[in-house]
């Protein structure tokens, strides 16, 4: 970690109350660097369930499970999903049976957190308070929200089809070009009041590096919410899932090809737009090697600061937590 990149708690964290819009992988690690340099500040973590789907019989929830599991400390850091130590038989039986998606692998662990959930969902719970139960067993250090109680699943338009956003994610690994997104259920779906209320007290609202179009895009498509996000008093900041022309993790190149974004950080932030221009950011903070385009976007009216930003060990992304939210105070 180079000088002055520094990831000790933030003065008075006590008092802050911080929203984050997060997808799954990346969005865990965010949030755990946050948690690590505001362990006493309200934090509420707006999460995508556009991934969502029912399969065999369980409602799965990615997103909401990546970032429970990692903060839990319980997640397969070595995978990126899932439950460390797992088992797979109750998934070997449902393939022996013809049922579920064989592709798609459901450890044991995993499974008890889907059951549970779904007891809870068909007994009339929202998802927000499942989520909540579910959460209440770890000591997450954060209130874990559903972006909406509503259903709203992510699929993809194909020239061979339209498919739920998994299977085109894993079955086809991103391999079929996608010609479109849709968020199917977004026009009947609202905001939670946990999520408005998170968002109107929020003294920082931070946008985690997760994917623009599939995760941050759908939570802000949730008829309401970008309204909520942009009227916040808090200043909004950004931290860029790419580096260096190249995402991260996952294929959120392909699915910026889709919505005919370039591959870029200035792309990204000027897809989500200034703030003063009525987009969302008033800040973004991008990679040492992409700081060519920090002038550039202040000119825009987004402030911009290079900093490191791979995701690669808990230090640095509470470094990057640290950063992102002295843009947002200072």
């Amino acid at each position: 970690m180079n000088a002055g990149h520094r990831s000790e708690s933030v003065p008075n964290a006590s008092r802050l109350r911080i929203a984050v819009l997060a997808g799954g992988v990346g969005g865990a690690k965010f949030v755990r660097g946050l948690r690590q340099v505001a362990p006493e500040a309200t934090i509420s973590v707006i999460t995508n369930t556009g991934d969502d789907l029912w399969l065999a019989g369980v409602r799965v929830c990615p997103d909401l499970d990546s970032i429970m599991y990692a903060l839990a400390g319980v997640n397969d850091a070595e995978r990126g999903w899932g439950r460390a130590g797992e088992s797979e038989r109750v998934s070997a039986e449902l393939a022996a049976y013809g049922a579920g998606w064989p592709w798609f692998t459901l450890g044991d662990l995993d499974l008890g957190t889907h059951l549970a959930r779904t007891s809870w969902l068909r007994e009339g719970a929202t998802l927000t308070e499942a989520t909540a139960r579910l959460a209440a067993r770890w000591d997450l250090g954060v209130s874990l929200l559903p972006m909406s109680d509503d259903p709203v699943e992510t699929h993809v338009v194909t020239e061979q089809g339209t498919m739920h956003f998994e299977e085109w994610w894993v079955r086809h690994r991103a391999a079929l070009p996608a010609l479109a997104f849709e968020q199917v259920g977004a026009d009947r779906a609202r905001p939670t009041p946990s999520v408005l209320g998170a968002l109107a007290s929020a003294d920082a609202v931070l946008l985690a590096p997760s994917n623009p179009v599939v995760s941050i895009g759908t939570i802000l498509g949730v008829p309401g919410l970008r309204d909520a996000v942009v009227s916040s008093s808090a200043r909004i900041v950004g931290v860029s899932p790419i580096i260096g022309g190249a995402a991260v993790r996952g294929m959120a190149a392909q699915c910026l090809a889709a919505v005919d974004v370039d591959v870029s950080a200035a792309a990204v932030a000027r897809h989500y737009g200034a703030r003063v221009d009525g987009g969302l950011l008033d800040g973004w903070l991008v990679d040492t090697v992409d700081s060519a385009v920090v002038p550039e976007l202040d000119s825009e009216g987004m402030r911009a600061v290079a900093r490191p930003l791979y995701l690669s060990s808990l230090e640095q992304s509470a470094a990057i937590a640290r950063d992102a939210l002295a843009v947002a105070l200072g």
